[in-house]
């Protein structure tokens, strides 16, 4: 079956970073065509300037049968995957490259060099994943967190997931994003423990302990994207209908809706790790190339915001 997807908004993300300066990135082993085609397209849309990280003589071949011109791209030797994934991190720590680009090693290679105590790019911050989704039934961009990393997250996990995703909502130009905490009810109760999360979560907002974003929940999904199902049910929330963000309760809520979005809504989806020194783009072998140049326009946007705050932003 074929499927089309997108309404243009991803485009104007690429718009945004049209007078941006290309951004330096570790791209870890990629040693396999669509991967290592992503980086390059990205490269050629002047979004990046890649540094492939892995074994030379395989990348090279990889490039050959795949008819893809490598130019004067920068490779940095690396035995296997796993020394590709703690070379393209020591390039981060060593101010050579501003992103972390996953190539065609396992999600979990990379993170370990990512989350290594000593070698590292920890931060203070929990790290977390974001979906940017461009849904052809909303009217705009809208992130899921986390559908990717954490499974069970405990409250203060959550406050860290929502931070990351309220700062680059910041760094895409929102000035306050508007997060939606999803649970099944909109009503608070001890027997749902996602609903009591969620009134804690405001509260912390209200005292400051999450900053620069305007948060509601416990919504349940029709409340958080229907402005008309709210106000049906009593709900006065200026959130409700226009969330730019939807906090999942858990990781298994939060994919499961990323994908529903993706395969019956016909949505497509970038994505990113964020709460590392870094941006870090996490694309998929399924990913089309739509996707993967959205989640580096994504990331070059977080990383020149992250320059313009000194680094302060855990992006």
């Amino acid at each position: 079956m074929t499927t089309q997807t997108g309404t243009g908004k991803y485009e104007q993300l690429l718009l945004r970073c049209a007078k941006l300066d290309p951004v330096a990135t570790a791209v870890a082993h990629p040693c396999e065509a669509s991967a290592l085609a992503g980086a390059m397209d990205a490269a050629a849309q002047g979004l990046i300037v890649p540094i492939l990280v892995g074994p030379a003589a395989k990348i090279r071949d990889v490039a050959a049968a795949a008819g893809i011109d490598l130019g004067a791209t920068r490779i940095v030797d690396a035995v296997h995957s796993q020394a590709a994934a703690t070379t393209a991190v020591g390039l981060i720590r060593a101010g050579e490259a501003d992103l972390l680009m996953k190539g065609s090693l396992h999600t979990d290679e990379l993170l370990a060099a990512v989350i290594a105590r000593e070698t590292g790019l920890r931060t203070g911050r929990r790290l977390s994943h974001v979906f940017i989704m461009d849904v052809p039934t909303y009217h705009k961009v809208l992130v899921v967190t986390d559908a990717a990393i954490n499974i069970a997250p405990t409250l203060e996990d959550k406050a860290d997931i929502v931070q990351n995703a309220i700062d680059l909502c910041r760094s895409l130009g929102l000035s306050r994003p508007k997060v939606a905490i999803l649970a099944a009810v909109e009503t608070v109760t001890s027997k749902m423990p996602a609903t009591l999360d969620a009134a804690a979560l405001c509260k912390m907002a209200e005292r400051g302990q999450i900053t620069s974003g305007m948060l509601d929940g416990p919504l349940a999904f029709d409340n958080a994207i229907s402005r008309e199902a709210a106000r049906t049910k009593g709900i006065t929330s200026e959130v409700a209908g226009d969330p730019d963000v939807l906090l999942a309760p858990d990781l298994e809520a939060g994919n499961i809706l990323a994908k529903l979005l993706t395969f019956l809504a016909n949505a497509d989806s970038a994505g990113l790790v964020l709460g590392a020194r870094v941006p870090i783009v996490l694309t998929s072998r399924a990913d089309s190339v739509r996707s993967r140049i959205a989640s580096c326009a994504v990331a070059v946007l977080a990383a020149h915001a992250r320059r313009r705050d000194g680094g302060v932003a855990a992006v």
